[in-house]
């Protein structure tokens, strides 16, 4: 998993990723200098528990990514099987790339 994460990180605009459970726990991280991997795993399983009830409540099953857009970084949670793949950009990252590495890095994932 872990060599997984550090091929995704080469992707240009991305600074960090992990994989966290759906309880907030860090299974995996290869994130940049002063990123605190427990919180965010627990801050990132928390937005995905919300948007999977949101989803539900909807009727819009399953969710697959969310995605949190702030000034200074761009957030992509992706739901791959054994818990959430994070994804940590640049704000103005080509989002097309990331979503096809994240389509790749998921599929790798699942498959371990």
């Amino acid at each position: 998993m872990y060599k997984v994460l550090e091929e995704l990180n080469k992707t240009t605009g991305i600074t960090g990723s992990m994989i966290v459970g759906s309880d907030g726990i860090v299974i995996a991280a290869d994130l940049g200098g002063g990123q605190q991997d427990e919180t965010l795993g627990a801050l990132a399983a928390s937005i995905m528990a919300t948007a999977r009830k949101s989803m539900e409540r909807l009727k819009k099953n399953p969710l697959r990514q969310v995605s949190v857009e702030a000034e200074g970084a761009k957030i992509f949670l992706t739901d791959v099987g054994i818990g959430l793949l994070v994804v940590l950009t640049e704000p103005s990252v080509n989002i097309g790339l990331v979503r096809l590495e994240i389509r790749n890095a998921a599929s790798q994932i699942k498959v371990k």
